[in-house]
């Protein structure tokens, strides 16, 4: 016995008028699920994908922006790490140190 389940696949307008939705206070999670046919991981994840941060500088950043430049800034301080390593291996000590 197969079991073929079907899934609904939404555009990313959609996911992003839930999350607003949500994110305006106007709906509770559970509502907006019963309301629109949703499941709740499913509007767990968009609301996590499609939140927003506010910059210092005004700038504003979903989160899948941020979990972007977290993965760049770990990728740039292992490559500065290397880079401080060779240096410490290409440079030439003296007998005083």
């Amino acid at each position: 016995m197969s079991t073929n389940k079907s899934y609904t696949r939404y555009d990313e307008e959609f996911k992003r008028t839930l999350v607003n939705l949500y994110q305006s206070g106007g709906k509770t999670q559970t509502a907006l699920c019963k309301e629109y046919g949703v499941s709740q991981t499913a509007l767990t994840r968009w609301i996590k994908q499609y939140s927003t941060v506010k910059t210092d500088d005004g700038e504003i950043l979903t989160a899948k922006q941020v979990k972007e430049l977290q993965k760049r800034n770990a990728q740039l301080e292992e490559e500065l790490m290397i880079l401080k390593k060779a240096i410490a291996i290409f440079t030439p000590h003296s007998n005083n140190d």
